[in-house]
């Protein structure tokens, strides 16, 4: 139903038999009338700064989508903007983030659906205390410096945000498929401001009536999903390397990792029974010509075979070089690469010898956009949702949950009781402990290595 978060049809979209489009429409007028007040300097903060640093907590689907439409959209920044994300319960992750910034000048966004997920509530509290801190206890400084974006309404009252500066989604938004939402909406639209941030979901739109309209054999992402599910199911390759060929691109690797390995990373069919094929896929990437110089090797020569999709664009975000009859600008440099490499993969080279074997038949796909625009940022954003619920609506799947994931919070929430309980009372209880794990919690609360 995430759809509906960019539905610019006017058309009613039916949760439950209710229309969420009023909701959403609303929520959407929210963010544009806050986000347009702090970048004209309307809204600022508690000493009359404007605010010009964004600090975005959120982890998971509450950080992926929205970091990488941040970074396909670096050039559309408003001026003398800043966007950073932290994600991390590492406080290495906060603490770099926040080094240079002055909290003057500075907002948080707290990003939880439930105001309750572990590591974004630890940085949320550290955020609070370094506001607190650099504004000296100011009465309204977290009422003018700390947003959230929720469902929690009275968990985010308590934490001591004003519920005016709440912005909802709905438990009909999975944390993955929410970059469309107020998840993404609000950081973005302070960044490169609501009216590019409405051209990602016009983006979005266009490729979700695409993938509801088209004729399955010109659909963008069922042809894409029926690629991977050949590969996967019939010829038995696992692992797909994504390679956008433009530096904006370099976090939709990141995003679509979590998408399709936590959509698809199931063993159990939706009727409660085991699968006895492949589902789900290893997903990893860099942008090129960054990876062709670190694990390109593998994927021409080495003894597995990993299916690679490229992404191209016709024209760049940045115009650096000259095209002469001597040399050709970045973009053109890039792009040679961007058409060798398929090539390579798929031909190889009828002239190796035994101890250099190039035999190519290495299956690829490529995609060339015009150029990296919000347009086309939405666009790829919808399509990688896309292609992966459909191969959990081909294999049978829930694409939707993520139980795994769960099971991790629950064994998470038992060692920071004995944490806790080592913080009281100074000892440490290994009880129901496997020996390995007991000598591990043991070293991290003493502070140090066994002898």
């Amino acid at each position: 139903m995430h759809v509906a978060l960019r539905n610019l049809s006017g058309d009613p979209i039916k949760v439950d038999g209710k229309d969420v489009m009023p909701e959403v429409n609303k929520v959407l007028a929210q963010i544009e009338k806050f986000t347009n007040e702090v970048l004209s300097g309307k809204r600022t903060g508690v000493t009359g700064k404007k605010i010009k640093n964004i600090v975005a907590i959120g982890i998971g689907g509450s950080y992926l989508g929205p970091e990488y439409l941040a970074t396909a959209m670096g050039s559309y920044a408003k001026e003398g903007m800043n966007l950073r994300f932290v994600a991390n319960v590492d406080a290495t992750d906060f603490a770099e983030k926040t080094a240079d910034l002055n909290p003057e000048e500075t907002m948080v966004v707290i990003i939880s659906k439930t105001f309750t997920t572990a590591e974004t509530m630890q940085n949320a509290k550290t955020a609070r205390q370094w506001l607190l801190d650099g504004l000296n206890n100011h009465a309204d400084a977290i009422k003018k410096h700390m947003i959230a974006v929720s469902t929690a309404e009275e968990l985010v009252r308590d934490f001591g945000i004003d519920t005016a500066n709440m912005f909802g989604f709905w438990d009909w938004v999975g944390g993955r498929y929410s970059a469309t939402s107020a998840v993404g909406a609000v950081p973005l639209s302070l960044y490169v401001g609501f009216e590019n941030f409405r051209k990602v979901l016009e983006g979005a739109h266009w490729m979700d009536d695409h993938f509801r309209t088209a004729p399955l054999e010109q659909n963008i992402p069922v042809l894409s999903a029926l690629i991977d599910i050949w590969n996967i199911n019939f010829l038995g390759h696992q692992t797909r390397a994504l390679l956008p060929y433009a530096q904006g691109l370099a976090k939709l690797p990141a995003h679509t990792q979590q998408v399709e390995m936590e959509s698809n990373g199931k063993q159990v069919l939706i009727n409660g029974q085991d699968v006895d094929f492949e589902t789900g896929e290893v997903v990893f990437g860099e942008p090129g010509t960054n990876g062709q110089h670190s694990f390109y090797q593998l994927i021409h020569q080495g003894t597995q075979v990993i299916p690679a999709d490229f992404i191209g664009f016709v024209r760049p975000q940045y115009e650096l070089g000259a095209d002469t009859a001597e040399t050709v600008s970045h973009h053109r440099e890039l792009m040679t690469n961007f058409l060798a490499q398929p090539d390579a993969l798929a031909f190889g080279s009828s002239n190796s010898v035994r101890a250099k074997n190039f035999p190519g038949n290495r299956p690829s796909s490529s995609m060339l956009l015009n150029e990296l625009t919000p347009f086309t940022a939405g666009l790829l954003l919808a399509w990688t949702e896309h292609r992966a619920a459909v191969k959990g609506f081909v294999w049978g799947i829930n694409s939707f949950d993520q139980f795994g994931v769960e099971l991790g919070k629950v064994l998470g929430k038992d060692h920071r009781g004995r944490m806790l309980q080592f913080n009281t009372d100074g000892t440490i209880n290994t009880k129901g402990l496997n020996a390995s794990t007991a000598t591990l919690l043991t070293s991290i609360l003493k502070g140090q290595l066994p002898g």
